[in-house]
């Protein structure tokens, strides 16, 4: 069931549209995250579900009714800024108090509500303190704890953790993830970060330029991006740009030749995308050739960057245990590629046959599937 449509919503700004056309069902009890670069309409989004900006068009429905007529106080949501907004002068138990006293509920009533909410975030302790005595993680949590003290139907987040330093963001994120869980309320999660994104979300909604490019669980994303934008934007991925050539089944980049499944228009354009993951470099003679440029160490694996003639730069994750130097002569092989052609889904080509050719197009060397 879906405790969250978004029906064909636009927000213009002048003649530029943040948001385009856009549809989204979020369903009872997910946790889905807007991801995008700055500017790609995500915030403007939130906003708009929250009732603090007002669509062009389209229509937002919790529960199976429309909420456009709602303002925001009156929406069954609640929303934590990227600020987190916690009012100085009053202590923890005021901040979190005062939605509720602006509903008039009865003194008992709030303090009750306060306490249970507190105990939610793991911060009874703090009930007395003031903002500044907290630490920055602390006070994102008296934030989530006013906004779930009201009881929304839907909880929206902006960038909630983007002020945070990165061990706390990690920490914060894996407290989130489980209070949402054990709460069981429908959450939006607005990020530009991936990790953060692919850690936290049920699903994830990637957006560009106020449109919709995918919308998947982080595995989907990850492993059968459905456009180059989103293979390119999660994740690291190399993409190398080459033609299909008919009477050779192949695509061709460069020096490297691909056997494709042969279901474009010769001479088409397309790009050949691939993980870090799906490459493996050995030493020996099989294989295409390269040399390796740059080694980083990043501790359970190696970033290794290599050169291979007439195929361009090449990204290869390994793991530490394999001895990697700059300028070694290595031969790669690959796992797994998807390739790009406008106007089609991509294919996935599991286990490649690869084909180094020489300067004038023939094959040297080939490359056997790992």
């Amino acid at each position: 069931m879906a405790g969250l449509q978004l029906t064909n919503l636009t927000k213009r700004f002048g003649t530029t549209a943040a948001v385009y056309d856009f549809s989204l069902d979020v369903h009872d009890g997910e946790l889905m995250c807007l991801l995008g670069p700055s500017g790609c309409g995500k915030t403007t989004t939130l906003r708009m579900i929250g009732g603090f900006i007002t669509p062009d068009g389209g229509d937002i429905l919790i529960e199976g009714h429309s909420v456009l007529a709602l303002p925001p106080e009156r929406r069954p949501t609640a929303m934590v800024f990227q600020r987190f907004n916690l009012w100085p002068h009053m202590t923890v138990t005021d901040n979190i108090a005062f939605g509720l006293r602006l509903r008039r509920l009865p003194a008992a009533a709030i303090h009750r509500k306060v306490g249970e909410t507190l105990e939610l975030v793991g911060l009874p302790h703090a009930a007395g303190k003031w903002p500044h005595q907290l630490s920055g993680g602390e006070q994102q949590r008296i934030a989530v704890a006013r906004a779930l003290v009201l009881e929304p139907k839907i909880l929206l987040l902006d960038e909630p953790f983007s002020n945070l330093d990165a061990r706390l963001r990690v920490r914060m994120r894996e407290e989130l993830k489980t209070l949402q869980r054990q709460v069981g309320i429908t959450t939006v999660f607005v990020t530009h970060d991936q990790e953060e994104a692919l850690t936290l979300a049920d699903r994830i909604a990637v957006m560009n330029k106020g449109v919709m490019e995918q919308v998947d669980t982080p595995g989907v994303l990850y492993r059968r991006p459905q456009g180059l934008f989103v293979a390119d934007f999660i994740g690291t991925m190399n993409l190398i740009q080459g033609r299909y050539h008919r009477d050779r089944g192949a695509l061709v980049s460069g020096r490297l030749s691909v056997a494709g499944p042969g279901d474009w228009p010769d001479g088409a354009t397309v790009t050949l995308a691939f993980r870090p993951e799906d490459v493996t470099v050995a030493d020996g003679t099989a294989g295409i050739p390269a040399q390796v440029r740059r080694v980083v160490n990043l501790g359970h694996y190696l970033e290794v960057t290599v050169d291979s003639p007439g195929v361009g730069t090449i990204k290869v994750f390994t793991d530490g245990q394999q001895p990697m130097t700059e300028g070694q002569h290595v031969h790669i092989h690959f796992r797994r590629l998807l390739v790009y052609a406008e106007g089609t889904s991509p294919a996935e080509i599991d286990k490649p046959r690869l084909t180094h050719l020489d300067t004038a197009g023939e094959a040297v060397e080939r490359s056997s599937s790992v």
